[in-house]
């Protein structure tokens, strides 16, 4: 016996020794598997080695490049207008102004740009290379060539010259100070950009009460405005990932505040930033003491037989874990689901799918075996580098050498302030849902028995963003044939966070609409999207009128507003909104 237990002892050591190594080459790398990397090159660089004719293919489009690069060039220094031999790519900002056309900053925007055209082409369609092992390679060597891009230097930048000389220098003492004090955050262990509003007092204004409260989330139900409400209460499920308040920033940027006035008993989810203490909070505790628990409360508080169910991004996937394991066992209290910006079926999950294969989440799982949890800036480095162009390279031209801070503004805030993720929730999500794709593949398990989202009969409002690089709107489109409800689906532009904040009267909301009955033909996502015209105007309006149609369909009219909380029933107000937990570090 004693044997026994020095064995399991002298392993469960070995074993920690090897995840702490594997934790501390975790966050020297920033996350990044150098293992995932060196398969990927390998992959690329052999295959490429034993393919001549990708070779020579590559040597000609090198050649074609300079050769109209030079002419472009010599038609400029001979006086001609000259307009470019390549445009940037339409999200591509960085040589938006005419002064990149001017020569000598032509030469250095043109050939920076031919040369990104170049290694797209170096990287991609060789036959034989793994499609994972070839989005990594180029995604990453679209990464180094954005570090040495002529708009992040002072000598190659027009923009920057002239900000330089018409301050004498005075931008770059400026940003020097500014990196002086990101750098000391740093090295201090603060966090290097810190939320410059604090919700309940510059964000997260909607008046309401903290009305349930158990170790993962604290449910608000906001005040109404209105002298009736639909009578259908609304149930919002924000990802845990973030801070819920997305959805009540200042107004008019507020959807909770908007739903409030149009005559919605809301309620909202605030989940608890994890620590230590709840590293075996799992996927199921999240559905349970999360969605479930509210569901009840709200239910018992307003004596409802029915919620609305609104996901946002991973709460969405939560939400419809939640609805199919509901119909599974019998429970009929969903009216609708909606879901904004979320993914059921994860394999074409963007960018996201390069940092979801063994390797790179056996690390993920040794990093947060450590401490419990996956710190927030882990996630945040992720994020930044999917778009390093906007959120690393440009914010630092801005504050490091034009000597601008970003103006502070609700979103900005809002996505400064991220949360921790428990080590075993965060585990099962990545492996049963980005790297097996259980839930749209049917091998999904949730309170010990399989579920199927094609058991959801509920109505269901999708919502995708045209230019969101998390949740890519094609992937979110697969809800109209994964589930067997009536699906609404909406694509709208902006990106992941802009599209589903943009209130009526934002000046660039448009959107696409389509109602989806079983048993129709279902379009192709692309083919759908380019034979239906745009509307201009926000989402929020349509989405409200499907709301209230689906509530009285589902036994709904116009009551007097519920009291705010149940006494009687055990949920007695606790606090005023926006509560304690989404003020936890």
């Amino acid at each position: 016996m004693g044997e026994t237990a020095e064995k399991k002892a002298a392993e469960e050591a070995f074993i920690s020794l090897d995840r702490y190594v594997h934790a501390l080459m975790g966050k020297t790398g920033g996350g990044l598997s150098p293992i995932s990397l060196a398969l990927a090159y390998g992959d690329w660089a052999a295959h490429l080695a034993i393919s001549p004719g990708k070779q020579a293919e590559l040597v000609w489009k090198s050649a074609r490049k300079w050769q109209r690069l030079a002419a472009e060039m010599m038609c400029q220094l001979s006086g001609g207008a000259g307009d470019g031999c390549v445009q940037p790519l339409k999200q591509d900002r960085r040589f938006a102004g005419p002064e990149w056309l001017r020569f000598p900053f032509s030469l250095y925007s043109q050939s920076f740009l031919l040369s990104q055209q170049w290694w797209h082409n170096a990287t991609t369609d060789i036959h034989g290379v793994e499609d994972r092992h070839e989005k990594i390679v180029e995604f990453y060597g679209r990464q180094m060539l954005d570090m040495f891009s002529p708009s992040n230097f002072l000598a190659t930048n027009p923009l920057l010259i002239q900000k330089t000389l018409e301050e004498g220098g005075r931008n770059l003492v400026r940003g020097a100070q500014f990196f002086a004090e990101d750098a000391m955050k740093q090295v201090t262990g603060q966090t290097a950009v810190k939320p410059e509003m604090t919700p309940g007092v510059e964000v997260a204004l909607t008046p309401g009460k903290v009305v349930f409260r158990n170790r993962l989330i604290e449910l608000i139900q906001y005040a109404p405005t209105t002298a009736s409400v639909h009578s259908v209460p609304l149930l919002i499920v924000p990802a845990w990932i973030m801070k819920y308040y997305i959805l009540d920033l200042t107004p008019p940027e507020s959807m909770i505040k908007w739903l409030v006035d149009q005559g919605f008993s809301v309620f909202c989810i605030s989940w608890k930033n994890p620590d230590e203490g709840d590293r075996d909070l799992g996927f199921d505790d999240y559905r349970q003491l999360g969605v479930m628990a509210a569901i009840d409360a709200i239910t018992a508080i307003t004596g409802a037989p029915k919620v609305h169910g609104l996901g946002y991004c991973l709460g969405g996937t939560l939400l419809s874990v939640t609805a199919a394991t509901m119909a599974r066992d019998g429970d009929e209290r969903l009216a609708s689901l909606t879901m904004l910006a979320a993914q059921v079926d994860f394999t074409e999950a963007g960018e996201l799918s390069l940092f979801t294969n063994e390797d790179q989440l056996s690390l993920i799982e040794d990093m947060m075996w450590e401490e419990g949890f996956l710190e927030k800036e882990a996630m945040a480095g992720t994020f930044s580098m999917l778009k390093s162009q906007d959120l690393v390279w440009s914010k630092i031209v801005r504050e490091y050498m034009l000597g601008e801070r970003e103006a502070p503004s609700s979103l900005g805030a809002w996505s400064h302030d991220a949360t921790r993720m428990p080590y075993k929730m965060h585990s099962e999500y990545l492996r049963k849902l980005f790297l097996n794709n259980d839930l749209a593949d049917g091998r999904m398990e949730s309170g010990g028995a399989h579920i199927y989202l094609q058991d959801i009969s509920a109505p269901v409002f999708a919502v995708a963003t045209e230019h969101d690089h998390i949740a890519p709107w094609n992937s979110v489109f697969k809800l109209t044939y994964l589930m067997h409800s009536p699906v609404t689906f909406a694509l709208v532009s902006g990106g992941h966070n802009t599209g589903i904040v943009a209130p009526p009267g934002s000046p660039r909301a448009k959107y696409k609409m389509m109602a989806h009955e079983q048993g129709r033909a279902h379009p192709g996502p692309k083919e759908w999207a380019a034979s239906v015209p745009k509307v201009t105007g926000s989402w929020w309006q349509p989405w409200a009128e499907w709301l209230r149609g689906t509530g009285v369909a589902a036994g709904g009219a116009e009551i007097a507003p519920p009291a705010m909380g149940n006494v009687e029933a055990g949920f007695a107000p606790l606090e005023a909104a926006p509560g304690s937990y989404v003020l936890m570090e």
